[in-house]
């Protein structure tokens, strides 16, 4: 892991739309490879409060990879008889909490699966009715909380994508009440979801939104329009929520911090627009990836 320099920069914004622009402290910023021969490309996808990371690697042969980065040392935590998983971008959640427990995907010669790794154990995580018809489908696990309550999503046989909480070993399906496609991505301990849901099926108009106490509350971060696929991707136990949406520069990434959103930029991200942020600590340091100006991919972490 490469320290490079202090690097985060905040453009503040009320919830009002004409709320002028401030700039909030700069954090430091690490840049995130994995060290491993023939790996050419690195996302970090998730962090826990001890600082533990986990994320996903290209190799030379464009298959990707599970990756583990603790006490600063790197390893591979691919299920047996898998890879990582089959896409990568926004697609290709992982989770990890406190104890150690990790969800994250991977592809076999069935499809695409969630898994959960604990005390050294893989389980496969494939949720009721999904497909492998369509791809990108399957099921995909993307959050874990303390409790080992864990989320994300699957893809049913008609395409039609729908997220999921499994406790206990009991799913439960989550739809945003008259949606067309819902995903969900983070989970507090609390129990709070994250994610993002369709107006209708084709995609067209897309919304984070919050699950708290059994109530859907929509996201849509100012200076994002229905059509620029605002979603939330982590939520973190004070209730902070980081999240990512695209507009005519790229992609843009927001903090949602006590009714208040930032943008966060990341001066080295020069293709593609930004960052794109995936995890965020209890105390609020954030992971995710971006692309340099040569088009390599990186992961970042941003500590205060």
């Amino acid at each position: 892991m490469r320290y490079l320099r202090t690097g985060l920069l905040f453009c503040a914004f009320s919830l009002i739309l004409s709320a002028p622009c401030g700039q909030a402290s700069a954090g430091q910023f690490t840049e995130i490879d994995v060290p491993f021969s023939g790996a050419t490309g690195t996302a970090a996808l998730g962090i826990n409060s001890q600082g533990d990371i986990v994320g996903v690697y290209q190799d030379s042969s464009f298959n990707l990879h599970n990756f583990l980065l603790r006490e600063g040392n790197f390893s591979n935590i691919d299920p047996p008889g898998g890879n990582g998983p089959a896409l990568l971008f926004l697609v290709s959640p992982m989770g990890i909490n406190p104890s150690g427990d990790i969800v994250g995907n991977y592809s076999d010669s069935s499809g695409n699966h969630g898994f959960l790794l604990s005390r050294g154990t893989y389980t496969t995580i494939d949720a009721p009715g999904a497909s492998q018809i369509f791809t990108g489908g399957g099921t995909w696990a993307s959050g874990i909380n303390a409790r080992k309550d864990i989320v994300g999503f699957y893809t049913d046989s008609s395409g039609i994508s729908h997220g999921f909480q499994l406790s206990h070993g009991a799913f439960t399906k989550i739809d945003v009440p008259g949606s067309g496609n819902t995903s969900a991505l983070g989970i507090s301990p609390q129990g709070d979801i994250v994610g993002q849901y369709s107006d209708d099926p084709s995609d067209t108009i897309t919304h984070g939104f919050l699950l708290s106490h059994g109530t859907f509350s929509a996201l849509n971060p100012p200076g994002a329009t229905l059509d620029s696929f605002p979603f939330a991707r982590a939520i973190n136990p004070r209730g902070d929520i980081i999240g990512n949406y695209f507009d005519i520069s790229g992609t843009q990434s927001f903090l949602l911090s006590e009714g208040t959103y930032s943008i966060i930029d990341v001066p080295e991200a020069t293709a593609g627009g930004g960052p794109v942020v995936t995890g965020i600590s209890p105390k609020g340091d954030i992971v995710g990836f971006y692309f340099d100006s040569s088009g390599n991919l990186h992961g970042f972490l941003l500590t205060k």
